[in-house]
């Protein structure tokens, strides 16, 4: 999941502190409803940047998280690059079922377009186009472990922006 949109009115902020924009904050809530709704709801595992608008962006989704869940704020995913990325996924225990990444661009699109297996899908179109701020990518893997975790191995399931979405 792609943060949400932020604000930039506040010029004297840090990257890392700006907030997001009343847009954002829209896409955040609709996003949240969105993806608990969906089939096998939200994943028991949270891995979130401390960026304040990846921080922002995972709120509404903390109330629809399943009871245990957890979520961990990583420093590390701080703007991090597709291989940190990948590399923080592999470390995943194997009896970790699923998991959402909260993130930034480009990380997340380069890693997203670096997972998917070659397909010709209306959704991997889109999303060798653009990765927008609060758009959510899934994947099924058939993995024996999250160590196998590498370019080409993940089924694009889903592909869902803010703009196509009620509410957002």
């Amino acid at each position: 999941l792609r943060h949400a949109k932020s604000s930039w009115s506040d010029p004297s902020l840090a990257d890392r502190d700006r907030p997001l924009a009343a847009r954002g904050r829209r896409a955040a809530k609709a996003m949240a409803r969105h993806a608990a709704a969906l089939p096998g709801g939200l994943p028991t595992l949270v891995l979130c940047s401390p960026a304040r608008r990846a921080r922002e962006t995972l709120e509404p989704l903390r109330e629809c998280l399943p009871e245990g869940a957890r979520v961990h704020i990583e420093k590390s995913l701080y703007m991090a690059g597709a291989e940190r990325l990948l590399a923080r996924l592999r470390r995943l225990p194997d009896a970790q079922r699923d998991v959402l990444l909260i993130g930034h661009d480009p990380g997340l699109h380069e890693l997203a377009l670096a997972l998917a297996r070659p397909a010709r899908t209306a959704a991997l179109a889109r999303l060798r186009e653009k990765l927008p701020t609060g758009a959510l990518v899934a994947f099924e893997l058939e993995l024996p472990s999250w160590r196998a975790l590498a370019p080409a191995t993940a089924r694009l399931a889903r592909f869902d922006r803010p703009r196509d979405l009620r509410g957002a």
